[in-house]
């Protein structure tokens, strides 16, 4: 059974620690958020924003401790061109933010 899309919000929030964090990352107002934890459903678009960074926030969380991860989102990455994770998980490129992962952890197993 798939897991509600306001339980993985809350979950992204706990990771992230704001939801003003959670926007950022979704490329929205917080106040959507907070409609969304409420009442609302987000659109399809954002759900497949919101199920993406569930995800990143996954494997960064199984390479880092949650600060080192939330620093990692909000950082310039050279893999990504000097572009911030957060930035292009905002804009639905999940499998850029992916790939520059997988570069970090292949870097710490070299």
């Amino acid at each position: 059974m798939p897991v509600a899309t306001r339980t993985k919000l809350e979950a992204v929030a706990r990771d992230l620690g704001s939801q003003a964090r959670v926007a950022r990352a979704l490329g929205v107002s917080p106040s959507r958020v907070s409609r969304w934890l409420r009442t609302e459903e987000p659109d399809a678009e954002n759900r497949r924003k919101l199920e993406g960074t569930e995800f990143i926030l996954s494997r960064l969380l199984g390479l880092y401790q949650r600060e080192t991860a939330i620093s990692w989102l909000q950082g310039i990455n050279p893999q990504l061109g000097d572009r911030r994770p957060i930035d292009l998980l905002a804009v639905g490129r999940i499998t850029d933010v992916l790939q520059a992962i997988d570069a970090d952890e292949a870097e710490s197993y070299a």
